[in-house]
């Protein structure tokens, strides 16, 4: 049985995730075609970190640097074997929400329910600082989305336009604190 800690993650630590294994096989993935969203087969190996290391590098130091929060799994080994990141600025025009910037399990740790538990560790955060939801863009494959299905998330009720717009392939979800 694998053994789990969870705790804040250092500005110093955010080297760690270089050891990390971020690739995914995707089969399917959400677009849109014709008008309607649906599952579509991409057969995509994605092996290396979406926009690249230095991306999320980056914005794990920046969260950590704004007050955000910043929470890590942890091995026996005391490897980083997942992460989530939650950023402290609210915005939205009828709920105060949050957005959690990141959240990736290495692969081998994958479907353990470490990423459940790292987003309701940082959900929690989230309650403390009187947000109403986290804002989520959740990548487009059908795994992805189908976890944040699984732990409460719906499709959002408020498009943040920027966010949108960085990538309209992501799947625009919230959860309610």
């Amino acid at each position: 049985m694998l053994s789990v800690k969870y705790r804040k993650l250092a500005i110093e630590e955010c080297v760690l995730i270089k050891d990390m294994n971020p690739s995914q096989y995707i089969n399917n993935a959400w677009r849109e075609v014709d008008g309607k969203r649906q599952l579509v087969e991409i057969n995509y190996q994605d092996s290396d970190w979406a926009n690249g290391y230095e991306h999320h590098f980056n914005s794990l130091k920046t969260t950590i640097l704004s007050n955000g929060e910043a929470v890590g799994a942890f091995d026996e080994n005391n490897k980083l074997i997942g992460f989530a990141t939650l950023n402290r600025e609210f915005f939205g025009e009828n709920y105060k929400y949050v957005l959690l910037d990141q959240l990736f399990i290495s692969l081998e740790h994958r479907n353990k329910g470490i990423g459940k538990k790292l987003f309701l560790i940082i959900a929690e955060r989230a309650k403390e600082w009187q947000a109403d939801k986290i804002y989520i863009c959740a990548s487009s494959a059908e795994e992805t989305v189908a976890f944040y299905f699984a732990i409460g998330c719906k499709e959002t009720v408020e498009i943040n336009k920027k966010l949108y717009e960085n990538d309209p392939r992501d799947f625009q979800l919230e959860f309610l604190l």
